[in-house]
C-alpha cells in the first residue's frame, strides 16, 4: 500500500497536480482488504484495513486529527473497487502529505502560502473590457476589503501584470492569520495553489467566503474566456480533476474550523 500512493505522491507532497501526472504512469493495484475503519487513538482516528493500521508512504501511521476526517478517508478506501485508484482519494492523498511533510514543518509551508500574499491573484486586475472588469471586482473585492477591515491588511491593487511590491505590513498581518496546526494548514496550501490566491483560501478559513464563491472567484477570468470563446476540452477535464483536490482541502478546512 505504501508503494501505491509514493509512487503518486510527485515532487511536492502537497502538489495534486503532479500527483496526477505521474499516476497516469502507474499501473493499478488490486484491492487487497475487505474493509476500511477507524480506531481511537491518543492522537485522533487511526485509519485501518482490516483492522491494521494504515501506513504513509514513509511509514507513518495515518491518523487523523478528527473522527469526521476519519471516516470520510475511510470511506474512500471503501468506495475502491477492484482496483484500488489513489486518483479517487483526495483526502488519503492529503493525509500521507500532512502526516510525512507537514507536521515537522508547519512553519515552512506557512511561509509558502505567505509568498502569494506577494503576488496573489486578487491583486492584478482587468483594464478592459467593462463588463469584466466589474465581475473581477464582484468576486475579488469583498475579500479584499474584508483582509483590509478585519486584518489590517491593505494590498495594492493594479491593472494587468506587472508586479506591485506590496507592503510588508500588509503581508505580515495576512500571515498572522494563517492557522498553526498541520491539517489546516496543508488544506490552505492545496487551497491556495488550486486557486493562486493565499487570500481566497484565508476567506475560505475564516467564512467570509464558501468553497463555490472561493472556486469561482478562482476562475473568473477562466470563465469569461470561456463564455466568449468556448470551452476547452483539456482545459475543463484539468478543472475538474483540480476540483476534486480543491474539495477535499475544503472539507478538512470547514471541519476543523467550524464556524457559528
Amino acid at each position: 500500500m505504501r508503494e501505491l500512493f509514493d509512487e503518486v505522491s510527485g515532487k511536492s507532497p502537497l502538489d495534486p497536480e503532479e500527483a496526477v501526472r505521474r499516476s497516469m504512469r502507474t499501473p493499478r493495484r488490486k484491492r487487497f482488504y475487505a474493509d476500511a475503519g477507524i480506531t481511537p487513538t491518543a492522537d485522533g482516528f487511526a485509519i485501518t484495513l482490516d483492522g491494521k493500521p494504515i501506513r504513509t508512504p514513509s511509514g507513518r501511521h495515518l491518523v487523523a486529527p478528527t473522527r469526521e476526517i476519519a471516516d470520510a478517508i475511510a470511506a474512500e478506501w471503501n468506495a475502491q473497487g477492484e482496483f484500488v485508484d489513489p486518483l479517487t482519494m483526495p483526502l488519503t492523498r492529503l493525509a500521507n502529505s500532512v502526516v510525512d511533510a507537514v507536521v515537522d514543518r508547519v512553519e515552512a509551508v506557512s511561509d509558502d502560502i505567505a509568498k502569494y500574499f506577494q503576488s496573489d491573484l486578487l491583486f492584478y486586475r482587468a483594464g478592459h473590457p467593462e463588463a469584466l472588469v466589474k465581475r473581477e471586482a464582484a468576486l475579488w473585492d469583498p475579500p479584499l476589503f474584508w483582509a483590509a477591515q478585519a486584518l489590517g491588511a491593505h494590498f495594492i491593487l493594479a491593472e494587468g501584470i506587472v508586479h506591485v511590491r506590496q507592503p510588508d505590513s500588509a503581508v505580515a498581518a495576512a500571515r498572522a492569520a494563517l492557522p498553526s496546526d498541520p491539517w489546516s494548514i496543508a488544506a490552505l496550501h492545496v487551497v491556495t495553489t488550486m486557486t493562486g490566491s493565499a487570500l481566497l483560501a484565508l476567506a475560505l478559513l475564516k467564512g467570509v467566503l464558501d468553497p463555490d464563491q472561493v472556486w469561482a472567484a478562482a476562475h473568473v477570468d477562466e470563465d469569461w474566456n470561456s463564455e466568449k470563446w468556448g470551452v476547452d476540452e483539456e482545459v475543463a477535464a484539468r478543472r475538474a480533476a483540480r476540483l476534486v483536490d480543491f474539495n477535499a482541502a475544503a472539507s478538512v478546512v470547514a471541519a476543523l474550523n467550524p464556524r457559528a
